[in-house]
Formats: C-alpha cells, structure tokens, sequence
C-alpha cells in the first residue's frame, strides 16, 4: 500500500444512501472503506444506521486500516465539528453508512463529497430509491450522487445492461456495477472487506474499479446543478 501525502486539505466524505433494505448497502459501504485504505487512504467508517451492521462488522475486524465509529442519533448534527477532528487526527477520508431513512440525516449527507446510492436492476428498487434521490436533490446535492447497480446478475444480463443504459444515459451512474457474488457475505461474515478475503477474486477487482471511479469523480471540480 502507497500512503498518500497528508496536508492540510479538508477530508473527503463518502456517504452510502438509500431508503430500502436489502441492497447490500452495507457490505458496500465496508468494503469499499476497506479498498480505500488499501489505496492510501486513512479511513474512519461512520456507521449512522440504528442496526448497527457496520458497527457489527467493525467489531469482528482483526485488521489494521479502518477505524469503524458508531454515530448516534444525537450527534449527527455535529458532524461538521466531528470530522474536523478527524481531520486533525490525520483522517483523508470517512465513509459514512446511513440510516434507512433520510430522516434527521441532512446534516450528515451535506458534508458528504459524494453521495451512492446503491439499488438492484429493477423497477422496484429504482422506485424505492425516489424518496433518497429527493432528497439529494433538495439539498441541492444533485451532482454529488451516484447510483450503483449492486446484486446484480452475473453476466451477461440483459436486465443489468438495460437498467445501466438508463442511468448512464442520465449521468449519474457510477461505474462498474457490482455483481452479486457470496464473497462480498463471507466478507462481512469475517469481518473483512471482499479485497481482503479473495484479493483475486472477481468481486475484489470490482469493488476496487468503483473506489477509483468514486476516487476519480471527487476530484474532478464541478459547479453544482441547481
């Protein structure tokens, strides 16, 4: 791991959002700290969710590389101040698990840099995801969000090709969508993130493509959508 230079800049925020279960949001949001660290990164995940998943799969890690905090409800309105001390603590980045529902949780998506949304390829899930994107929106964080395609089939799958059409066509898709595969749960299970338990594997390279598309499209400046 080459660990990337520390300065004074302000840290980034990687928010993982969306109103509805079963998303595998997440197994994302951990395994994404954990390729980040893997990429230089000095990492605080947050967890904000009220079932704990994260702060679960924090308390099981044996490995060095991200530091794993829960949040409690009470406090998210002083996130501002929270990661300003992380950011003297040397922190280069925080991902922050929500909670199911955008609910008091304002404060916390605007200090977020990016905003990802994970849904499956269907109908259901792009709706269910509605009341998450209007949110963003609200908080005029239109170009702060990118939905993910995560569970997805294995390819090739005219349904996943179909539904990323849709979402690139509008410009908010980030890239690659992630297949469902059982490594991202045993990871999870082992307290791990997936490019620890199979570094080889194919959910790794994955997960290691959207950190860099992620990576990437934070540090691209753009002018907010009104």
């Amino acid at each position: 791991m080459t660990e990337k230079p520390t300065d004074d800049r302000r840290i980034r925020v990687v928010a993982v959002a969306v109103q509805k279960g079963g998303t595998g949001k997440t197994s994302l949001a951990a395994s994404l700290s954990v390729a980040a660290a893997e990429d230089g990164e000095r990492v605080i995940a947050f967890d904000l969710d009220p079932q704990g998943s994260l702060a679960g799969w924090g308390a099981l890690r044996r490995k060095d590389g991200v530091t794993v905090e829960r949040i409690q409800a009470w406090e998210i309105g002083q996130m501002p101040e929270i990661l300003e001390g992380c950011r003297e603590n040397g922190t280069t980045l925080v991902v922050i698990d929500t909670a199911g529902t955008a609910t008091g949780l304002a404060p916390a998506l605007r200090t977020a840099d990016l905003v990802v949304v994970p849904v499956r390829p269907s109908r259901l899930d792009l709706v269910a995801a509605r009341p998450t994107l209007q949110t963003l929106v609200g908080l005029g964080m239109r170009s702060r969000l990118a939905l993910v395609l995560n569970q997805c089939p294995p390819p090739p799958s005219p349904r996943t090709d179909a539904y990323a059409a849709q979402l690139r066509s509008l410009g908010v898709l980030a890239e690659p969508s992630i297949v469902h595969r059982v490594d991202h749960q045993d990871a999870v299970a082992s307290g791990l993130g997936v490019t620890e338990y199979a570094p080889c594997g194919r959910a790794a390279e994955e997960i290691r493509a959207l950190w860099g598309w992620l990576d990437a499209k934070m540090s691209r400046p753009e002018v907010e959508a009104s």
